[in-house]
Formats: C-alpha cells, sequence, structure tokens
C-alpha cells in the first residue's frame, strides 16, 4: 500500500512538559491505524497534529515533519482551513447541530460553497450511506438530529466528516459510551469506509483495535513503543510493555 500520512521525528510539547517523543510512522493509504495505550500516552494529541487542531493549544511547541501525500502540513504557511476539510475529526462524544438531520450534513458543504440542491442532496443520502445511517433516518431528513439516539448521533457525525469530502477520518475513541449494537454498526461502518477514506482510531479499547485496524501503534508516555501490523503486535509483540498493555497487566 502507499502511504497517505508520514510522521518524521514529530515531538509535541505543552507549557513545557512533553507529550509526545520522537514518533516516526507511516499511516497506509485505505487502511485502519488503531492507535492505543493508557491515559496521558499522547493519543489525542497525535490525532491533533493530524488536522492541525494542536493549534488551538496555548503555549505548545512542534519539532518534526507531518506529510499528508507528499506536503508537509505542519508548514507556517499551509492554508489550515483546506487541510482540516481534508482531514475530518470525529471527537468521542457526538456534538450534532440543533438543526436538521439534513441541515446537519450540507451545513458544511454549504460553506464551502456547494449551493445547488441536488448536489446536497447526493452528498447528504451517500454520506448517511456509508455511515450505515440511511436506512434509519431517510423518512425523517428534517426532524431535528437531536432526536437520534446516542449511537445514531455519532454516526451521523461520521456522515457530517464524510459529507465535506475528507480523505483521511481521526476518530477519538467513537463508540465511547455507546452499547455493543451501536459499536458494532460503528465497526462495520469503519470496515466499509476504509476502501475509500484512510482512518486513524485512537481506543482504549484494545479488542476493539485487534477487530478493526490493520496496523497498530502503542504509545506509552508519548513514546512511540510498538508500531507494525495489527496481527503481529497483537501476537507476537516485540516489547513485553507492549504484552503486558494487551494482556491487561498495566493500563
Amino acid at each position: 500500500m502507499s502511504a497517505k500520512v508520514i510522521v518524521k521525528d514529530l515531538n509535541f510539547s505543552y507549557n513545557h512538559q512533553r507529550v509526545l517523543s520522537s514518533i516516526n510512522l507511516t499511516v497506509e493509504a485505505n487502511s485502519i491505524l488503531g492507535i492505543m495505550g493508557p491515559a496521558k500516552s499522547g493519543k489525542t494529541t497525535l490525532l491533533r497534529v493530524f488536522n492541525r487542531l494542536c493549534d488551538l493549544i496555548p503555549n505548545i511547541h512542534i519539532e518534526g515533519e507531518v506529510f499528508l501525500d507528499e506536503e508537509n502540513i505542519l508548514r507556517p504557511d499551509i492554508d489550515v482551513d483546506k487541510l482540516r476539510k481534508r482531514v475530518g475529526m470525529v471527537f468521542d462524544k457526538p456534538v450534532p447541530l440543533p438543526r436538521s438531520i439534513f441541515e446537519n450534513l450540507a451545513f458544511g458543504p454549504k460553506l464551502h460553497g456547494i449551493k445547488d440542491k441536488n448536489r446536497l442532496e447526493e452528498l447528504v443520502e451517500k454520506s448517511l450511506r456509508l455511515a450505515i445511517l440511511w436506512d434509519e433516518v431517510k423518512d425523517r431528513l428534517h426532524e431535528s438530529a437531536l432526536k437520534l439516539s446516542g449511537g445514531q448521533q455519532q454516526r451521523l457525525c461520521i456522515a457530517r466528516t464524510l459529507a465535506m469530502e475528507s480523505e483521511v477520518i481521526l476518530l477519538d475513541e467513537p463508540t465511547y459510551g455507546l452499547d455493543p449494537v451501536s459499536t458494532l454498526k460503528i465497526e462495520e461502518a469503519l470496515q466499509s469506509l476504509k476502501r475509500n477514506y484512510t482512518i486513524v482510531l485512537v481506543s482504549n479499547n484494545t479488542w476493539q483495535v485487534a477487530r478493526t485496524s490493520d496496523n497498530v501503534a502503542f504509545l506509552l508516555m508519548g513514546e512511540l513503543v510498538e508500531y507494525g501490523s495489527t496481527h503481529g503486535v497483537f501476537t507476537v509483540p516485540k516489547d513485553k510493555r507492549t504484552d503486558d498493555y494487551i494482556s491487561g497487566r498495566f493500563g
């Protein structure tokens, strides 16, 4: 597979405290990279670097390079708005807009200049189908998105990112607090989505990482302890700390 994102010698500090240290890894195109590790290991920070949401944090210092299709996105002159359109983020708790289901998905494309009604309808339907939500909401598109269940709201947020025609989808604990049925639907959606998108999934559930990802990165206290194929890391980990974390001896 070709590389979609390449991280080279990434260091990230906040208030002079090192959060990420010398991170080197590759995110392959049309795959799912699972990032796992205990709390305060830098998992979410790494996600935020990928679409420059880290810029919103005061008193940060970044060193190294992050390439998206061979373009260093950490350059100071990068167009951050365009970057965030290409690299979308879905947070752990769904936050639908207090609008209709349709408007939740059409809002972003409208902001970026898409006004044609037919085009917007196509985008909305396509995105909802990809997020495995269309059949559940197709007859209520003009009802408030706030009426959806938690699992449906999270899939709506994924669909909202897809409606922006992002290339990379960043997921920060997307099934946090959801029931097993909703979790399964999101995991099924991810397997379909990777055919056309590159996905980076942060999860505290090691078994979810094992089930869904193609490659896995294990972070511990800001250090990349191990990176490789999910099968390899989970069956024959190279570092004892990885084995201890997977088997529940710490974390």
